[in-house]
């Protein structure tokens, strides 16, 4: 299941592609309608056997998109979270403006909804005999990286949650892990001023010298998912062309 997919220039989409190419069958969810129409003729590429709205703020919802899961396939082997919000305008000025009503709605679509899908997974992933949860984030969450603002503090809370889900899920043979990627142009991305400059930064500073390929995130994913990184749980993996690593 792949929970926030965009359009084609979305992180999840190479996700997506990857786990087709080794055999799995996907489920797709978008947030909102706007985005219906770029996401259901991927749906269609793929041959996702379910592709529908889920507004993960919605506790109902989540329930009723699960049970037609367990219906379908009586349990579950991957979820991929790839779901994050905040108001364009937050992205553009001082942090210190963000509202007190902004920063929670950041907060709940951006974090909490990993724990509730995690919630409603872990009885299917269970009946699986384990299962392996993937989300996606930012070296925003551990840098303070201008104009990223309360998405940044938003990741934090994310990475923090993994820790935690992966200690609560483990003993179920549940793995829990963060795939933190390089800058990528994608819808979320534009909102944030400045991006950009930011990504050719990254270019020049990077040990590698380039700039990351969505591709090589889908590929990550892939492992993370799989049986490949069986031992792997809790943790935040950076595909970054070293970015992270990198001093002045």
């Amino acid at each position: 299941m792949v929970v926030g997919l965009a359009n084609d220039k979305s992180l999840a989409w190479p996700i997506v592609q990857n786990l087709v190419a080794q055999g799995a069958e996907v489920a797709l969810t978008y947030q909102g309608e706007v985005l219906e129409k770029r996401v259901r003729p991927l749906a269609e590429q793929v041959s996702a056997w379910m592709v529908g709205e889920l507004d993960v703020s919605d506790d109902a919802k989540i329930a009723e998109v699960f049970e037609k899961i367990k219906a379908r396939w009586g349990g579950l082997d991957m979820l991929v979270h790839a779901v994050a919000f905040a108001e364009r305008e937050d992205l553009r000025d001082r942090f210190l403006t963000v509202s007190r009503a902004n920063f929670s709605r950041a907060l709940e679509i951006s974090a909490y909804s990993l724990v509730a899908l995690a919630r409603a997974a872990e009885p299917l992933m269970e009946a699986r005999g384990g299962g392996s949860i993937v989300t996606l984030t930012y070296i925003g969450a551990v840098r303070a990286v201008p104009n990223y603002n309360v998405m940044g503090v938003a990741k934090a809370a994310l990475e923090a949650c993994v820790r935690y889900l992966a200690l609560d899920l483990g003993e179920k043979n549940i793995r829990v892990n963060a795939l933190s990627a390089g800058p990528a142009r994608t819808l979320s991305s534009s909102a944030i001023r400045g991006f950009h400059d930011m990504a050719h930064e990254v270019e020049r500073r990077a040990p590698l010298k380039r700039s990351m390929k969505v591709e090589e995130v889908g590929t990550m994913a892939l492992a993370l998912l799989s049986d490949l990184a069986g031992g792997v749980t809790g943790q935040t993996i950076y595909v970054d062309v070293g970015y992270s690593i990198a001093g002045i």
